[in-house]
């Protein structure tokens, strides 16, 4: 069984993109703001895009990307928001279509029917970005209560998006927005 824990708990999904290697970067602006922070990798990601080593010891816990035997105890409590960043290709399609063949996909696939706010902060080269299958997955995922960083890839736009969320969840306007 998991601690219980006094701060909202962020899940973080890192895909293999070279940036990954900055997401020390979002774990400590996310802390900044009042999260506690669980980090799940895909498997290639794992494999040698950013030291996990070095965000174990800078969230307390184990990096995540394999699922749990039913025996073995929840690592982690609930997500109250996920953010998926770097966000690729492969995964923002996959998700889309609901392809839950890793840990990392299946989580954001559930955090839909579970009503967990996301945020997604895609690294996606322009080409890529182009092609049908992307733009779709992207639309759909929108309609899904996704958030999407714009105007290329930046660390601290996930604790951007993350605010507005909580301020969302609160009622409250958010600055700079208008609302």
């Amino acid at each position: 069984m998991t601690e219980p824990v006094s701060a909202p708990f962020l899940y973080v999904v890192v895909c293999a993109a070279g940036i990954a290697d900055g997401v020390g970067t979002l774990l400590d602006g996310a802390r900044a703001a009042g999260w506690d922070v669980g980090v799940i990798a895909t498997p290639t990601a794992l494999g040698g895009f950013f030291d996990v080593a070095a965000v174990e010891e800078r969230t307390g816990r184990p990096v995540r990307s394999a699922w749990r035997t039913p025996a073995t105890p929840r690592p982690f409590p609930p997500p109250d928001a996920i953010v998926v960043a770097p966000a690729t290709f492969n995964t923002v399609n996959k998700w889309a279509a609901g392809i839950a063949d890793t840990l990392a996909v299946a989580t954001l696939c559930e955090a839909y029917g579970a009503g967990v706010p996301v945020v997604a902060v895609p690294c996606v080269n322009e080409q890529l970005a182009l092609h049908p299958a992307y733009q779709d997955s992207v639309r759909r995922l929108r309609g899904m209560g996704v958030r999407f960083a714009e105007g290329g890839f930046r660390w601290e736009a996930a604790t951007e998006l993350l605010a507005q969320v909580g301020a969302d969840a609160r009622g409250e306007p958010v600055r700079g927005t208008g609302r």
